[in-house]
């Protein structure tokens, strides 16, 4: 198997999203466009705190940032999931295969349990 290069885009986006608070700021998000101010609201910590994280989302390109007049308004961007989700649809396929052999398996053994 050929070794990854460990800063790609998508280790990038792995990185941001080990991160629960970054996961809940996303989360925010998802409703719609927030200030910095208007997140940092919504956390128990200071509003430098929000903006490294911010950043971090904002380097690994799941949020964008638009500025208006004095306030930077940040969006939640899709195209990283995209990679993301390719990536990760293996695996679902893999867990799902195993889940409907092992019905299987519980099935059989219900029958043989009605025998």
């Amino acid at each position: 198997m050929p070794r990854r290069l460990k800063s790609g885009p998508l280790d990038e986006v792995f990185d941001a999203l080990a991160n629960p608070t970054r996961r809940d700021i996303l989360d925010a998000l998802l409703s719609g466009e927030l200030t910095a101010g208007e997140l940092a609201g919504k956390f128990d910590m200071a509003r430098p705190s929000v903006s490294e994280h911010l950043r971090a989302l904002r380097e690994s390109s799941l949020i964008e940032e638009r500025q208006e007049g004095r306030h930077r308004f940040y969006r939640v961007t899709g195209e990283p999931m995209v990679e993301l989700i390719d990536w990760l649809t293996p695996y679902e396929r893999f867990w799902r295969d195993r889940m409907t052999a092992l019905g299987g398996v519980l099935n059989q053994m219900d029958e043989d349990d009605d025998e």
